[in-house]
């Protein structure tokens, strides 16, 4: 598997650690993981977004950890 190197904030970091210790995820290679299949499941053609995460944000255009923390409030109300 390719490596790939990231820099996330402080507060991405702690938020990857929380859904590893809760045991949501493995690891942190598995939150991002996850963050990117529902990033491609949700991107458009275009690159846009659509769906539920659109009404999340109101369309703007979000990033991993943004698709992450729409997906994980998803999660918790299903």
């Amino acid at each position: 598997m390719p490596m790939v190197t990231v820099s996330i904030s402080p507060e991405q970091a702690e938020k990857m650690r929380e859904a590893v210790n809760s045991g949501d995820y493995a690891s942190g290679s598995e939150v991002v993981r996850a963050a990117l299949r529902l990033w491609v499941e949700t991107a458009g053609r275009d690159g846009t977004t659509k769906g539920s995460v659109d009404a999340h944000v109101s369309g703007e255009h979000l990033n991993v950890a943004e698709l992450y923390a729409a997906h994980s409030l998803k999660r918790r109300h299903a």
